[in-house]
């Protein structure tokens, strides 16, 4: 009996969905988890710690996450990712409502689990396409998160607006993040069948069906491809959150009211997602090793602007231009490293990847807040330039020398 054809575009649609919902949850933390730590706490020298502890959880639970999406399937984990959502949410709003340090902290804690699960969608999104088009089916689905960047500001925005900046300020905005997370939650429930399965529907069709047991993640990291693809994102999301988490504080020290911080958020996630399906094609097209450099450039670029900007509007710009070179890096490299992984090996490297990128990005978040407190935003601009021109520099010659022994992975070039 023919197998069903699986409904690819439903799926596609429903993670997309849910990774709106992400997104609005991850705005309302880039934005406001410094000031709940620091109005919950006292101590503007924490001002990094609150997203320290976001990325630094995320980071330690995405390998984790990953693993069990390999062995439990891909849906019932990013269930459970958006349920510690919901509670992450609930408990910062109590730590807030009621100057509580611990709920605030153990709030955190879930929200960097909980966002750390959700970015796994695109392991699903690269189970569902072939490697001729998986860059742009891994941009379908976050593509998702641009509307994400729309509702937030909607909600968020009108929550702060002409209210003291204190920490009952936030109860309701961090109520509405956990409604946003409750409804992502019952979106990615809704996929069916599980994306894994159609991977090996796809892989069994292509003459590339598993065989065999997955292979150790140092055997993994010596494909050809794998250590550019993971240096690219490491570089690209650190960078990418270390800036993104600690504008808010500049904004606001500015002289700059608490709410435009929302805006600027928002322009940052369109510049993420908003153009990534025409970044997902043009990466099928152009290879991947192209694409990493490119967005390395951009965002360098970026950051060194910061040291100039001033006005709301160019905050806006400057954050969009960073989200979209940041958009080039991360599906190049969430492609590459989809391309050389089968699907029982793919959630264990994805996670290992967002392993490293947020652990290198809780570390920024809370050695820049130092920074930025001790010597301003130069901080943060010049570290971020040098933080991903580096890599770019290094990813060139690899390139060159793999392509050289004739070893280049499929679509790198």
């Amino acid at each position: 009996m023919t197998e069903p054809t699986p409904p690819i575009r439903r799926n596609t649609i429903l993670l997309a969905a849910s990774l709106a919902a992400n997104s609005a949850m991850l705005q309302l933390s880039a934005a406001v988890a410094t000031l709940t730590v620091v109005l919950v706490v006292g101590l503007h020298s924490l001002v990094g710690l609150g997203p320290a502890i976001v990325l630094g959880t995320g980071a330690l639970f995405a390998l984790p996450a990953g693993r069990a999406m390999d062995r439990f399937g891909r849906i019932p984990v990013l269930v459970a990712g958006f349920a510690l959502g919901v509670v992450g949410g609930v408990l910062a709003a109590i730590g807030a409502g009621y100057d509580l340090a611990v709920p605030v902290v153990i709030g955190l804690v879930c929200v960097g689990a909980a966002s750390a699960t959700a970015l796994l969608a695109r392991t699903a999104a690269g189970d569902m396409y072939p490697p001729s088009r998986r860059a742009r089916g891994i941009s379908f689905v976050l593509f998702g998160a641009v509307f994400g960047a729309i509702l937030g500001p909607a909600v968020f925005s009108p929550l702060l607006a002409d209210k003291e900046l204190d920490a009952d300020a936030l109860v309701l905005p961090w109520l509405a993040a956990a409604a946003f997370m409750l409804i992502g939650l019952l979106l990615v429930a809704a996929v069916r069948p599980d994306p894994s399965r159609i991977a090996r529907l796809i892989g069994a069709v292509q003459g590339t069906a598993d065989a065999g047991e997955a292979a150790p993640l140092r055997e993994i990291l010596r494909r050809p491809g794998v250590l550019p693809a993971l240096v690219a994102a490491l570089a690209s999301f650190a960078v990418m959150v270390g800036i993104m988490t600690l504008t808010g504080v500049v904004v606001v020290e500015q002289g700059h009211e608490a709410r435009v911080v929302f805006p600027i958020i928002g322009a940052h996630v369109i510049g993420m997602y908003a153009l990534v399906i025409v970044v997902g094609g043009f990466i099928d097209r152009v290879g991947r090793s192209r694409a990493l450099v490119g967005g390395l450039l951009v965002m360098a670029l970026s950051a060194i602007s910061l040291l100039w900007v001033s006005s709301v509007a160019a905050f806006a710009f400057t954050l969009f231009a960073l989200g979209l070179g940041w958009s080039f890096s991360f599906v190049a490299a969430t492609a590459q490293l989809a391309d050389a992984t089968k699907p029982i090996e793919r959630g264990r490297l994805l996670g290992f990847n967002d392993l490293l990128a947020g652990l290198t990005g809780a570390g920024l978040s809370l050695l820049g807040g130092f920074a930025l407190d001790a010597i301003g935003v130069a901080a943060l601009g010049v570290g971020g330039l040098l933080l991903v021109l580096a890599p770019a520099g290094w990813i060139v010659r690899y390139s060159l020398r793999i392509r050289a022994l004739g070893l280049a992975p499929s679509g790198a070039d």
